[in-house]
């Protein structure tokens, strides 16, 4: 599963170049569903971003140009000088500047058009004294008629993290986002297991960044190792729990907890194709759901290999691509 590049992905059944945009073109094909995608994201008041301003095209970080292999972790696709750029472009995120000003709603909107994507769920991530993309994303979800709904994030060492989180779901969060790497906050921290009962009682499932990736900094990889997911999903039955990326690097751990506990939900962000076709075999078929992890990455990658990994299986395959995304974060779409 080599490809020159993103547009070789034209060489499957289902997709094509259309004015040098790569598209589906397999009526057949769909609803489909991404739990997984960011805007532009900004900490600070020198970071803000205009949303909605339209590009010729979202800059993702690993270049619509460059080889793509779909049966790696997908960071591994990145050559020396794009993981650079990516890494200086984020380390970018007090300014408006970068191709960051490219990820914005005007733009996924115009790449989900393309690939026939109905709903998308936006993963803001906040700091616990700065941060404004939860505020940022559910507003551009509130305006969005392109089917973009938005999670929460609430630190859980932010001051009245509680009435944030109330404010949030009033606002129409459809669930919470948790990145132990970035918040350098452990998952099983007791100030984060205090935020997961309020999100049971408040029916709003948290979606973590799960696992190593591998090009985190050290302390990020510390907070992320799979063990330290297990103690929360245990201590909280009544709350739902999503692993973003199915662990990352240690998948194997990641499957065993979903196996074994009915709160855990699998996505397939960034996973390796051989992962997603074990996910689909292995995993609680109700409980699985694709994610692309844009702008990192062009939506197509996902869809690409969540076909792949279902070819001949259509129940699994809208099982993965829409029903049970639309059932936990309540996506519309007309079938």
């Amino acid at each position: 599963m080599r490809f020159d590049s993103h547009f070789s992905l034209s060489e499957l059944p289902w997709f094509d170049v259309r004015d040098d945009r790569l598209v589906i073109s397999d009526p057949e094909i769909g609803p489909i569903a991404d739990v997984h995608a960011h805007l532009a994201l900004t900490y600070g008041p020198g970071g803000r971003i205009n949303v909605w301003k339209e590009h010729p095209r979202a800059k993702a970080y690993l270049p619509m140009e460059a080889g793509l292999d779909l049966d790696v972790y997908m960071n591994r696709n990145f050559n020396r000088r794009d993981l650079r750029r990516m890494k200086f472009d984020m380390a970018g995120s007090v300014t408006p500047f970068g191709m960051r000003t490219t990820h914005t709603a005007a733009n996924l909107e115009a790449e989900m058009a393309d690939l026939g994507i109905c709903g998308t769920v936006l993963l803001p991530i906040d700091l616990a004294r700065v941060g404004t993309n939860a505020k940022t994303y559910l507003a551009a979800a509130n305006r969005s008629r392109g089917g973009i709904v938005s999670l929460g994030s609430v630190h859980p060492k932010a001051r009245g993290r509680f009435k944030k989180l109330e404010a949030q779901k009033r606002a129409g969060a459809r669930g919470v986002k948790m990145h132990p790497a970035v918040q350098l906050i452990a998952p099983d921290d007791p100030a984060a297991m205090e935020l997961y009962d309020m999100c049971g009682q408040l029916d709003l499932p948290i979606l973590w960044h799960c696992g190593p990736v591998g090009i985190e900094a050290r302390k990020g990889r510390e907070l992320c190792q799979l063990a330290r997911y297990a103690p929360p999903v245990r201590e909280f039955p009544g709350t739902t729990f999503v692993l973003g990326h199915s662990g990352a690097l240690q998948f194997d751990q990641a499957l065993e907890l979903a196996n074994k506990h009915d709160n855990v939900w699998m996505e397939t962000a960034s996973q390796s194709l051989t992962n997603i076709k074990r996910m689909v075999k292995e995993a609680p078929p109700e409980r699985i759901m694709s994610g692309s992890d844009w702008p990192f990455y062009h939506l197509a990658t996902a869809v690409a290999k969540a076909l792949l990994a279902t070819e001949g299986h259509p129940e699994a395959r809208r099982r993965l691509l829409w029903d049970n995304a639309a059932r936990l974060f309540g996506l519309t779409a007309e079938a």
